[in-house]
């Protein structure tokens, strides 16, 4: 197949599902050894990566762009050319400076933070098996070409369209691409050109994954031109949006409404008060940009994205960067034990029959089904081979097998025996008792399953089970065909039992213990029987576990499933769909949830969760899934995860009391200035001059110091917190600026110029020095800013002051001021201070309740 069709092959409609795999092999050149890696090479050069993103070359353009989508910026601008042409090139100039000096501050942020998040998701990539040059490889699933031998089991996902070529009892979960819920069986075989994609069932669709079976298949299509690139952009939505990016959007709006109203407010003052209309019109634009967090989305992608390379350094890798705000909010954990509080290592304990003594035969065929099955490797398994492997026993020849699932919690295989054909079933106790109608009481003995022995099986698994071991079942029967399927699971003979223990990390108990001190309540989701999981849970220091059974939440209704969901500390022997339902309940009832998954039935509760949290083992529709990856399975990362998300999202919300508390402050002096003064208050580029200077300090607030006092609790957005904050704070700022005013006209009979320069040096050096109160609900000076926030606030003080002294000053209108002006500011800014320090606290004790 050349290089053209290639492309018209994956254009244009081809009925790959009325072909043979040796008429697909012949018209992508390839067999079934796969792809050589020089082809593979060309061909992606060709197609382009196999992804639904496309190529993103002009990121950085667009990024930079995007900082001048503001409304109000790009009518400032336009304002600012008409007053070249007009009038004052000088200042129309400094303005236009200006406003490129802020944006070149925000695009150098920014994307210096979406670089630094690429480089972590290459961290957690999805790799699919691939055979190139006859060789199974590992490859990232945007390195798929059309004409690649992909394998795949259970877990993995379907990296794009592709075409049977062998598969066995295989079931993928189309729900993404389909919306159907329950998996559907794939087979080998042709189907007629007029087969909907629905009924393809020899072909595999990108956007779905494989539940259980295997199979190997050919790739047809790619990227875009797969069906599922096809609908994306009527499939594809973005992720829901976090609390906290709720919360922004409002306060964005709310700050939108109160400064457009109050600006018209004020050009109309200015005209009434027959000033210059051009004047008016640029000091109001200027005002508003001014006024408006204009930072904020930079502030925050920075704050994310520095908070996602500290987490990295905790073995947290960020795929979401809003996640991170959740985490930090997060109240509840809902966890399965295995890895994150046992230690993961599954080991064989005791092999055992109907009498309770060690049983070789139950040895034997615990081995054969362990090791000759073809599906997803488990830990159950690799127990099972190491524990035996030494006795170097000759395996028999499989013949057949069913895979695992989730449904039947059993996994059967037929082996040839001597000639005889065996059926040997490996599953969950009570699964595997329920397919018996015999059991083998001695080595040769065979006696149907009565009741009295039932109960002595029972017994049996119970008591294993309190002791905290996980305890399967072993049955087989012969059988005399050489295929077998679920509908053979029948009339088996009960053999014995085989037991596992997965001892709880030394860590556990402390990592648990942290978790509730940061407010963080565990919840253990597992599928295992209550017995062990309430042995668990003793054993990590959760005293008097409230275990609920799976069985008992089916009868729930939505409002007992809420309360049970509070209540509970345990969910054991619980299906996958109900994890999804234990989410939601808990999310129903106002907190925010976290679930931590790596199989292959915990995707839709990785979604369904405020936070999805997977491990860089887990199975690839997992870790797909999940917002965040540990690169470490273990408890205590997450603890410290959890306090670098609460660092990220307290610096974040600095940020906003900085603005309020400033910006606001400066409206309501604006908002009076005009009526009582016969010229503007400050010129439009020295108000945009302001307002650059005091964005740089907060650029460094990302890296801030957090008290630990904050750390230890969850905190949610709250708008109205803000809006209290705003106003309380913002009038504070005005009655000093107020004394400010009464300073330079009565006490300094200060003039236009005068007037201007004196309020210019109050207004930033009060902002830089009330940064450091706001920052901390401490007294200011018992919580240490990082080293850039407080050098950063420090320089641009010193600038101000001398900034009148300079040639530079005249450009922007500031003329030198006397000495005792000076001690005037000083006395104000300390004044200030001191008083917001006051205030704050009063202000979090009084106002602020259970914030």
């Amino acid at each position: 197949m050349k290089k053209a069709t290639q492309g018209e092959n994956q254009t244009k409609e081809n009925q790959y599902w009325t072909k043979q795999p040796k008429e697909l092999f012949s018209e992508f050149e390839t067999g079934e050894n796969g792809l050589s890696e020089n082809e593979a090479e060309s061909r992606i050069a060709h197609y382009g990566p196999n992804s639904l993103k496309g190529k993103n070359t002009s990121s950085a353009y667009l990024l930079f762009l995007g900082q001048f989508k503001s409304p109000i910026t790009l009518i400032l601008i336009a304002a600012a050319i008409l007053s070249l042409l007009l009038q004052d090139r000088t200042d129309a100039i400094i303005i236009l400076l200006i406003v490129m000096i802020s944006s070149c501050l925000g695009f150098w942020q920014e994307y210096g933070a979406s670089n630094a998040v690429a480089k972590l998701l290459k961290m957690v990539q999805v790799t699919v098996k691939v055979l190139r040059d006859g060789k199974e490889a590992q490859l990232p699933t945007e390195s798929i070409v059309p004409g690649d031998v992909v394998i795949l089991s259970a877990g993995d996902i379907i990296p794009a369209d592709c075409i049977l070529l062998t598969s066995q009892d295989l079931f993928v979960d189309e729900a993404a691409f389909t919306g159907e819920s329950f998996p559907v069986e794939k087979q080998v075989g042709v189907f007629t050109e007029d087969t909907p994609v629905a009924k393809r069932s020899n072909m595999l669709f990108m956007g779905s994954h494989v539940i259980s079976g295997k199979a190997s298949v050919i790739v047809v299509c790619t990227g875009m031109n797969t069906e599922f690139g096809k609908i994306s952009n009527r499939l594809r939505q973005n992720a829901p949006e976090t609390e906290f990016e709720k919360g922004i959007k409002k306060f964005g709006f709310m700050l939108m409404q109160i400064t457009l109203i109050l600006i018209l407010i004020i050009f109309a003052l200015n005209v009434l008060l027959h000033k210059p209309v051009l004047d008016s019109f640029l000091f109001s634009l200027a005002l508003a940009v001014g006024l408006t967090p204009q930072l904020l989305p930079v502030i925050i992608t920075v704050n994310l994205s520095t908070g996602a390379k500290k987490m990295a350094a905790q073995q947290v890798i960020v795929k979401r960067l809003a996640a991170i705000e959740n985490f930090g909010s997060m109240n509840i954990l809902c966890s399965d034990k295995t890895g994150t509080i046992t230690q993961g290592k599954v080991k064989l304990y005791k092999v055992f029959g109907f009498d309770g003594e060690e049983n070789n035969l139950v040895n034997e065929y615990a081995l054969y089904n362990a090791t000759l099955q073809q599906g997803f490797k488990n830990p159950i398994d690799e127990a099972i081979i190491d524990a035996f492997k030494a006795d170097n026993q000759k395996l028999p020849k499989l013949v057949d097998e069913i895979p695992y699932d989730f449904i039947r919690k059993r996994l059967s295989i037929a082996v040839d025996l001597e000639g005889q054909i065996t059926f040997i079933t490996k599953g969950a106790f009570q699964e595997t008792l329920a397919v018996c109608t015999q059991v083998q009481t001695e080595k040769d003995t065979i006696l149907p399953l009565s009741e009295d022995k039932k109960k002595t099986l029972t017994e049996l698994y119970e008591r294993y089970s309190k002791e905290g071991y996980r305890t399967l079942g072993i049955c087989w029967k012969n059988i005399g065909t050489s295929t077998i399927s679920k509908e053979d699971e029948n009339n088996m003979i009960f053999l014995g039992f085989v037991t596992f223990f997965d001892p709880p990390k030394a860590s556990a108990i402390t990592a648990i213990a942290n978790l509730e001190k940061l407010g963080v309540k565990l919840k253990i989701i597992t599928g295992d029987n209550a017995l062990v999981a309430e042995s668990l849970a003793k054993q990590v220091g959760i005293a008097n576990p409230i275990v609920v059974k799976g069985s008992s939440l089916r009868k729930n209704s939505s409002e007992a499933l809420v309360a049970n969901a509070l209540r509970a500390d345990i969910f054991a022997e619980v299906e996958p769909n109900q994890k999804e339902q234990i989410i939601l309940a808990l999310k129903k009832s106002g907190n925010v949830v976290g679930f931590m998954g790596d199989g292959i039935n915990d995707a839709s509760a990785l979604h369904a969760a405020d936070v999805g949290i997977s491990v860089d083992t887990a199975v690839d529709v997992a870790k797909e899934a999940a917002d965040l990856v540990l690169m470490d399975q273990d408890l205590q990362v997450l603890a410290n995860g959890i306090k670098e998300g609460r660092r990220t999202f307290a610096n974040t919300m600095k940020y906003i009391f900085m603005a309020t508390s400033a910006n606001f402050g400066n409206m309501f002096s604006m908002a009076g200035a005009s009526l009582i003064l016969p010229f503007l208050p400050l010129l439009p580029k020295q108000i945009l001059l302001t307002n650059l200077l005091t964005d740089i300090p907060e650029t460094t607030i990302a890296a801030d110091n957090v008290d630990e006092e904050y750390i230890n609790t969850p905190h949610k957005i709250d708008i109205r917190f803000i809006t209290k904050f705003m106003f309380v704070f913002g009038l504070l700022s005005s009655v000093f600026d107020y004394c400010t005013f009464g300073v330079l006209l009565w006490g300094l009979k200060a003039n236009e110029q005068q007037f201007q320069t004196g309020w210019f040096l109050e207004s930033v050096i009060s902002a830089s020095l009330i940064v450091l109160v706001v920052r901390t609900r401490l007294p200011f000076f018992k919580s240490r800013p990082c080293k850039p926030l407080l050098f950063s606030n420090l320089f641009v003080i010193l600038f101000v002051s001398i900034l009148p002294f300079l040639a530079v000053g005249s450009l922007f209108g500031f003329v030198p001021l006397p000495l005792r002006f000076y001690a005037y500011m000083a006395v104000i800014v300390v004044a200030y201070v001191f008083t917001a320090d006051y205030i704050k606290r009063w202000f979090y004790r009084k106002l602020a309740s259970g914030y």
